[in-house]
């Protein structure tokens, strides 16, 4: 007996209405590039209420890439992290410092100073990292390779960034995403790892828990 050369087409994964379908594939397509969806944003206003009515289809389909995803409707905000290491963001060390010291700001306004908003200058973040986290190195990341560092955290929605003239007086916005991505669950453990990054020489590339597959080459 010849085999059916004509199969039935497969049944779709999901049985949703099309506008339904077009927008998980709009809110997949998010978190795969950014990492998160911030309802707050007016850009994204729109998909994150229907991520909200739908979360079920956004996690299962997520599941699939593999991805956890989590939602906070008091930030109106999606999150995903990945469960697999091949899909986590690899950091140049610099870059690993950076993102260490917005943390500490961030966990400082906001644990210790009760803030809402955290943000500070460009030149307030060169002056953390020599204080806290570079004391022993002669020099900082330039300002071209720290424009590149918060483009790319901005990139990802850990940060907003504000360019101004000159580049130190840059606003830096530090967002409710980054402590998410960069967890620690007390500052002691914060310490630790920064202590481990002030030699720059001595560690491999970091991972990042960014839902990401941008790799940046070693330095």
């Amino acid at each position: 007996m010849n085999a059916d050369l004509n199969p039935p087409p497969p049944l779709g994964l999901l049985q949703l209405a099309e506008a339904d379908r077009a927008r998980l594939g709009q809110a997949l397509q998010e978190i795969l590039a950014h990492g998160s969806i911030l309802g707050l944003e007016t850009a994204d206003g729109e998909l994150y209420a229907w991520c909200r009515q739908n979360f079920p289809w956004l996690r299962e389909v997520a599941a699939l890439c593999g991805l956890s995803v989590s939602m906070e409707h008091e930030s109106r905000l999606i999150q995903a992290v990945p469960n697999q290491a091949s899909l986590t963001l690899r950091l140049r060390q610099d870059a690993t410092i950076v993102l260490l010291a917005l943390w500490y700001e961030y966990d400082t306004q906001v644990r210790d100073r009760g803030m809402s908003q955290v943000r500070l200058t460009v030149e307030q973040l060169s002056q953390l990292l020599k204080e806290k986290l570079l004391p022993d190195l002669k020099s900082q990341p330039s300002p071209a390779r720290m424009l590149e560092i918060l483009r790319q955290a901005q990139r990802f929605n850990m940060v907003r960034l504000d360019l101004a003239e000159p580049f130190e007086q840059s606003q830096i916005e530090v967002l409710k995403t980054l402590p998410r991505v960069i967890q620690f669950n007390e500052l002691a453990e914060w310490t630790k790892t920064a202590d481990l990054h002030k030699n720059p020489q001595s560690l491999p590339d970091a991972e990042v828990e960014a839902a990401a597959g941008e790799t940046e080459a070693q330095p």
